[in-house]
């Protein structure tokens, strides 16, 4: 099934290029390994270097590049234990940027979290965000 039926509710509040990113990809993905979960995962994969997940959409970042531990593995994912995801997040931007975030989405406690506490806080909004938008 072609990726603009598959997009992702998320992606659909998202910028258009964001939309082109993942299509393209998920696309590809589909003629290499088939329909499913792994087109899926490779879409969002490149997705990740390029937008990050702020509340209920995607953004640009500021620099292309790996968002977390998992993205930064690439290729390498068969061999080693797969880590755990940012959840679009950009875990590998600086606590500032997380923190004007983390501001923007008006979390509470962020003055005294760390990076990685902003990283989870952020998940955490970021999946809030998208139930309600999602009327979930």
């Amino acid at each position: 099934m072609p990726g603009r039926d598959e997009l992702p509710s998320t992606l659909r509040r998202s910028p258009r290029k964001a939309q082109r990113t993942w299509e393209k990809t998920h696309d590809s993905a589909v003629e290499t390994y088939g329909e499913g979960e792994r087109a899926h995962r490779t879409a969002f994969a490149s997705l990740k270097h390029s937008f990050e997940k702020v509340g209920d959409h995607w953004e640009p970042k500021e620099s292309n590049g790996p968002s977390d531990p998992q993205a930064e593995q690439g290729g390498r994912r068969a061999r080693t234990r797969p880590k755990q995801t940012a959840e679009g997040v950009d875990a590998n931007a600086s606590k500032k940027h997380l923190y004007e975030l983390a501001t923007r989405l008006e979390i509470r406690g962020r003055s005294r979290m760390s990076k990685e506490e902003l990283v989870e806080a952020l998940m955490a909004e970021n999946r809030s965000r998208t139930r309600k938008a999602s009327g979930g």
